[in-house]
């Protein structure tokens, strides 16, 4: 791992290579997993402050969930995370016209009605955030359903940390990130990818 101020970076976000891949995974992401998407508890009020914007746009089901346990709940390891449909679907997830999975908190704001774009935790994947007493840690995340991703980033040439450049720079500021790229450049020089 690599330290940039309090933050440990796997070396994995550097070296490997990702580029979500739609057309492919159909946002299988949003789909699939034993829980919903972590959540801060000031991403939770943003949801709620967003509710009635994002509400139609999601599927009876998912509103029938929202409306009995609310946009969140704490999962078997305490973790406050979005609340799910059928033990799977997180109760955001909408479909395009080309039955691809979106996330209807992002097409709000996409759609300009909206100013919280989506959790960290997703914007961030494939890279999952644990805090720590003194440190927080960041690591890349092998899921099986995101080997699209890996193939469009290899074909494309592009590294994890190049891909969640707007996210890192979200969570942590463009100071830090540019301290970031000035460790991938060692990196590169030293011959570690």
């Amino acid at each position: 791992m690599v330290q940039i101020g309090n933050v440990l970076v796997s070396l994995d976000v550097f070296k490997e290579k990702f580029c979500c891949d739609l057309s492919a995974c159909k946002g299988a992401c949003c789909i699939e997993g034993d829980s919903g998407a972590p959540l801060t508890d000031d991403e939770k009020k943003e949801i709620e402050k967003v509710l009635p914007i994002v509400k139609p746009d999601l599927a009876p089901e998912a509103q029938a969930v929202i409306n009995r346990q609310g946009v969140s709940y704490y999962d078997i390891t305490d973790e406050l995370v979005t609340s799910i449909v059928g033990d799977r679907n997180c109760v955001f997830t909408c479909y395009d016209d080309k039955g691809c999975c979106i996330c209807a908190l992002e097409k709000a704001y996409r759609d300009k009605h909206s100013n919280f774009f989506k959790p960290i935790s997703c914007y961030l994947y494939p890279i999952r955030v644990t805090e720590h007493p003194h440190f927080t840690a960041l690591n890349y995340d092998r899921w099986l359903i995101c080997k699209p991703a890996v193939i469009k980033g290899e074909k494309e040439n592009i590294y994890v940390y190049q891909f969640l450049k707007e996210p890192l720079i979200r969570l942590f500021g463009k100071e830090w990130y540019d301290e970031l790229l000035q460790v991938a450049e060692q990196l590169k020089a030293q011959k570690y990818f």
